[in-house]
């Protein structure tokens, strides 16, 4: 595990979200992932993969910045900055969230998301 490989991940699961990508989803996604959103919610694998394939969220763009990378052994936590456009429930939104995700290396040396926090940011124009 390394950090380019880490950011390649990062990469599928941002273009996985664009898409809806049901599939690529199930594969980056722990089974037992916990992931907290910006509300505070408590959401699993399952969760997030129904809201995608449902049509319930569709994402517009994806923009990210001040990505960091701590590789510890077998597992790997990031955090990025990103700015989010897209359709909730039928309601348009932007947004400004910090992601905290940890990665953890499998048995077969497959990587999976194993747990993931979003927060609210508020930007200089908000505050």
């Amino acid at each position: 595990m390394n950090i380019e490989v880490i950011q390649e991940h990062e990469n599928r699961l941002k273009e996985a979200m664009l898409q809806s990508d049901v599939d690529t989803l199930d594969t980056l996604l722990c089974e037992q992932l916990i992931f907290t959103n910006h509300l505070g919610q408590l959401m699993t694998k399952a969760d997030d993969i129904q809201g995608h394939r449902s049509g319930f969220g569709r994402i517009q763009s994806i923009n990210m910045s001040e990505q960091h990378i701590r590789i510890m052994e077998n597992t790997a936590i990031v955090s990025v900055l990103a700015e989010i456009d897209g359709t909730f429930g039928g309601v348009t939104s932007q947004a400004t969230l910090r992601f905290t995700r940890i990665w953890q290396a499998t048995e077969n040396e497959t990587l999976q998301l194993v747990a993931a926090h979003s927060t609210s940011v508020l930007t200089a124009s908000a505050a």
